[in-house]
């Protein structure tokens, strides 16, 4: 991390999880154990059914809540999606855009993924942009080509004043949800890569005001070892942001000087 010259931001992914009732105890618990003290930004990402009551449940608190889908057009007829204007009316303050469940099971591409980010900025929205290898990539030495792509092919068009409210996360598709984790210096690696692609399309003071998480099964026993690497900035967390407790172990992680 490094506080100097960017945020760390801590953002719990609910994927498919957690009903109303469900979210409303979460809220209950969670608000009880936040820290009083300087601490990180720190986000969740409900099921679109649940963003008005978490706004609700988390109202004057530093909790901002965000959504884990945005479609890219301002309205028409996409029965079951949810626009950007939509999202920012209801209090959302970030979208996760391009993960790789929906470019795995909902056919999202890296052009799409490249619509959504104009749309939510225009909307006011924060992007947590989603990029990330497959093993069989990464077992063929391709891991930084391929991230490349995503990074340019997602920001293109974006302009440098803009940047600033974009995230990064990055998640190495092998490490979700499968209890594999890439090591520290493996994913310090990637994530610097990664802001060595933004200074090039940008320049060196865009580059370190960016974000970057890294969001392959970061839990409470790896955070502080992962967050210590000068290019990771916070993570996008999964299973481990389902439990109250182990949620703000992570927290108290990345409150760490």
């Amino acid at each position: 991390m490094n506080r100097r010259y960017r945020k760390t931001v801590i953002a719990g992914n609910w994927k498919m999880n957690k009903t109303l009732s469900d979210t409303q105890a979460f809220a209950q618990q969670l608000r009880e154990l936040l820290p009083r003290g300087k601490w990180c930004d720190i986000v969740l990402c409900v099921p679109a059914i649940n963003i008005p009551s978490a706004v609700r449940l988390f109202k004057n608190t530093r909790v901002a809540i965000a959504a884990q889908n945005v479609h890219f057009e301002e309205k028409g007829a996409f029965t079951g999606e949810l626009s950007a204007a939509m999202l920012a009316e209801q209090g959302v303050k970030y979208v996760i855009i391009g993960h790789s469940e929906r470019r795995q099971y909902y056919n999202e591409t890296d052009f799409t993924v490249n619509k959504k980010i104009h749309a939510a900025l225009a909307a006011g929205l924060n992007p947590i942009l989603c990029v990330g290898e497959s093993l069989e990539q990464r077992e063929l030495g391709v891991t930084l080509e391929y991230i490349t792509y995503q990074v340019k092919t997602a920001l293109a068009g974006v302009p440098a004043e803009q940047m600033r409210r974009i995230i990064v996360a990055y998640e190495p598709i092998w490490a979700i949800g499968t209890g594999r984790t890439a090591t520290a210096q493996q994913a310090g690696e990637v994530c610097q890569a990664i802001r060595a692609v933004i200074r090039k399309l940008y320049d060196a003071r865009v580059a370190r005001a960016v974000t970057i998480q890294y969001g392959g099964s970061m839990n409470a026993k790896n955070a502080a070892e992962l967050l210590a690497q000068p290019d990771i900035d916070g993570g996008l967390i999964g299973g481990a942001s389902l439990n109250a407790e182990d949620f703000i172990q992570i927290i108290n992680a990345a409150n760490q000087e």
